[in-house]
């Protein structure tokens, strides 16, 4: 019981300390991880698979009639 309490006080002082940096980061912004929104990896290059994709299926239409026209303006009904 007593390891288990010592894990438990250590585990609450960690996430307790990681809080604290976050609160208090120079910036006064809270960190962005979303690849859609954080700039340093729109800086790299590096997109979110919506955006890729939409790519893809933009590049894959050639407006005849094709699965992969479905979704664009392109897609002309029978």
């Amino acid at each position: 019981m007593k390891v288990f309490l010592l894990a438990l006080a250590l585990l609450a002082l960690g996430i307790a300390g990681m809080c604290v940096s976050i609160l208090l980061r120079k910036d006064g912004k809270f960190p962005e991880y979303e690849v859609g929104s954080n700039a340093e990896m729109r800086r790299r290059g590096i997109t979110c698979y919506k955006d890729e994709d939409a790519r893809l299926q933009r590049q894959a239409c050639d407006g005849n009639n094709s699965e992969a026209c479905k979704d664009c303006g392109l897609y002309k009904k029978n």
